[in-house]
């Protein structure tokens, strides 16, 4: 599939044609929806500040997804992989720095969040910062271990996308894959979970609390859950036993997370939501800063 135009074990025509369109519809509407975000902290002053900061590395998280997901998009359209084995090892680096970054952000705004509404003082930039600066240099670290050597990349069932390549199952894919999901998933989950949890046990009955506090974490759970459950049987069972249509899910399923997290994070914020109008009515924006 990477080299000719041949279908794909297991998929018929329609069905690269959909996966493709599928991918295409996530891609544009998680780009979309994340560049307004960007756009809107780059040219609204009250969005610069260290909590939306983090918001704003989501956002750059989320895009760097939906880009990842348009080339796949466009592959499958094209019903082959036109950029090599090359191209595979780094389409698959830039999805899984991206994929980590936009969990562990998610992970860092919820800190953030507590720290705001439950210790009742102001996040510091110092301290937005660092945490930016790990969440991208850590994401980076653990998506550079493949190219390295401990773990791979290699082609999904549909041959027109890459990702961390679990077929083989092997102690090398399990020692990297226990390890990097420790620190990568279940840890920034635990810190999802337990920072809204207390946000609610201490000011849900007051009526303060202005943020949805099980939505980031149920994306977290259904939108990597899947990939989590795919990468565990292969450490358990044979892989291939499992369709190759059943496999695509996980990866069309993670590719919704940008736009859901663009709705909760951007669209559900007011400031944010705001800073983005103006972005598209810059006319009227400028009225309201000369009134």
């Amino acid at each position: 599939m990477a080299e000719t135009s041949a279908l794909p074990t297991g998929f018929g025509e329609l069905e690269v044609l959909a996966v493709g369109m599928v991918l295409l519809v996530e891609a544009l509407s998680g780009l979309s929806l994340n560049t307004l975000t960007i756009f809107s902290f780059c040219k609204t002053p009250e969005l610069r500040t260290p909590c939306h900061l983090l918001v704003l590395s989501l956002a750059l998280a989320d895009s760097g997804i939906s880009l990842n997901a348009l080339i796949a998009a466009t592959s499958s359209l094209l019903r082959r992989w036109p950029y090599g084995s090359d191209g595979c090892q780094a389409h698959g680096f830039q999805g899984f720095v991206t994929a980590l970054a936009s969990i562990c952000s998610s992970a860092a705004i919820a800190w953030g969040r507590y720290h705001h509404y439950c210790t009742r003082s102001q996040l510091a930039w110092n301290s937005a910062i660092s945490l930016v600066l790990f969440v991208w240099l850590s994401s980076t670290f653990w998506a550079a271990l493949p190219l390295l050597g401990w773990g791979h990349y290699d082609y999904e069932p549909l041959g027109t996308c890459c990702t961390l390549d679990y077929s083989k199952g092997d102690r090398n894919f399990t020692s990297f894959l226990f390890i990097m999901s420790f620190f990568n998933f279940a840890m920034p989950l635990f810190i999802t979970i337990t920072s809204y949890s207390l946000m609610e046990q201490k000011l849900g009955k007051s009526g303060h609390l202005q943020v949805n506090t099980t939505l980031p974490a149920r994306t977290l759970l259904l939108g990597w859950g899947p990939y989590a459950i795919l990468y565990l049987y292969a450490v358990i069972a044979d892989v291939t036993s499992i369709s190759p249509k059943l496999q695509m899910v996980p990866a069309l399923i993670a590719k919704m997370v940008p736009t859901i997290n663009a709705i909760n994070y951007a669209l559900g914020n007011e400031m944010v939501c705001r800073g983005i109008w103006q972005c598209l009515s810059p006319q009227k924006s400028k009225k309201d800063r000369a009134k």
